[in-house]
């Protein structure tokens, strides 16, 4: 049996960063808006969505305690931009998932303006949407691609 493909030197990067967010070792000043969508997108390309939501929020909740922040951490948010992620190719086989930003460049430049898109103020910003997912009051989210058949 031959031996693996030496990963590319980006891969290998993104592997040790992903690997650092899920063990919640990544330091605050790496883990900004840019590496919400980072940590969603390299984890989406890596597993379906209704497997990428556990793993990034637990990685988001150990982050954020670790941190010191555990408030800060809102299940419908990340839920929500997750699932907008995922409708706009972030885990769409043989692609960057970067591609998602420039199908939907409100995940990159005003991320809340595309939430109120689909949630009221008073939805978005309740105890119970902190807490748990809850589904939009407004436009429903777009539908994600089926995961590919392995």
């Amino acid at each position: 049996m031959n031996p693996p493909l030496p990963l590319p030197a980006a891969a290998r990067d993104d592997a040790r960063w992903l690997a650092a967010f899920l063990a919640a070792e990544l330091a605050a000043a790496d883990f900004d808006h840019a590496g919400h969508l980072r940590a969603a997108g390299l984890l989406l390309q890596r597993h379906p969505l209704p497997e990428t939501l556990p793993l990034y929020l637990a990685g988001l909740r150990g982050l954020a305690t670790r941190l010191g922040v555990p408030g800060k951490v809102h299940a419908t948010v990340t839920e929500a931009l997750l699932r907008l992620m995922a409708a706009a190719g972030a885990g769409t086989p043989g692609q960057p998932w970067t591609l998602c930003l420039q199908r939907e460049p409100a995940l990159r430049s005003d991320a809340r303006a595309l939430l109120a898109r689909h949630y009221s103020p008073e939805r978005l910003d309740s105890e119970a949407a902190r807490q748990h997912f809850m589904p939009p009051d407004r436009l429903p989210l777009p539908p994600c691609p089926a995961p590919e058949p392995t």
